[in-house]
Parts: structure tokens; C-alpha cells; sequence
């Protein structure tokens, strides 16, 4: 289960530090940082309202995109092994292992 918090239209992992008891979160697909600190949920809630919104306006200010772009493409490094796993996966699917890849990080994401 992942931890995340949803805010209007983006999303913060939510974790908890025990050394200063507190849960933290962090906005993520932002271009720059956000993250908030409380001790309840319901302040975690408030927190994040606010540094989104500090966020938002100053990248309004600055004019810069929230949202950091991304390009579809991405390397990995995996062991041999699990890579020739990986092409027998999807060659019994009858797809590209890029497709077979994108399905599987599709359905572990959704």
C-alpha cells in the first residue's frame, strides 16, 4: 500500500519520523520542493493545503509549470536473469517487453 495523499490534482508521499514524531510529506511530479510536517492527520491535511498553495504561487509568480514534464523514456539495470524472465513474460503475452514493462508499472501503480 503506498502512502499517499491526494490535494486537489497532486499527490504527497506521506511517511513518519520517529525522532521527531511527526508524519512528513512531500509533494512529488512538482518542479521544486513541497513538503509539510503535523501531527495528525487531520493537521497533515491543513499543512498540505498550505505549502501546496505557497507553491503554487510562486511558480504563478515566477512563471514556471508546477509540474515537472517527464519523457516516457527511462533506462534500468536489472540481473540478466530477471531480464531474460522479463522477455519470456512477455513473449508468452505476445507483446514487446516495453509493452509488457508499461503494463506491469501500469497495474503496480493504479
Amino acid at each position: 500500500m503506498l502512502n499517499i495523499m491526494k490535494i486537489d490534482d497532486y499527490q504527497a508521499v506521506i511517511s513518519y519520523d520517529p525522532e521527531i514524531e511527526l508524519f512528513r510529506g512531500e509533494f512529488v511530479g512538482l518542479n521544486g520542493g513541497a513538503d509539510f510536517y503535523a501531527s495528525t492527520v487531520e493537521e497533515l491535511h491543513e499543512e498540505a493545503k498550505k505549502s501546496l498553495n505557497t507553491f503554487l504561487e510562486v511558480c504563478k509568480e515566477q512563471g514556471i509549470n508546477p509540474r515537472k514534464t517527464y519523457s516516457g523514456k527511462f533506462n534500468i539495470r536489472i540481473k540478466p536473469e530477471i531480464h531474460a524472465k522479463a522477455v519470456i513474460a512477455a513473449q508468452s503475452q505476445q507483446i514487446s517487453l516495453n509493452e509488457w514493462i508499461s503494463q506491469t508499472i501500469a497495474n503496480a501503480t493504479a
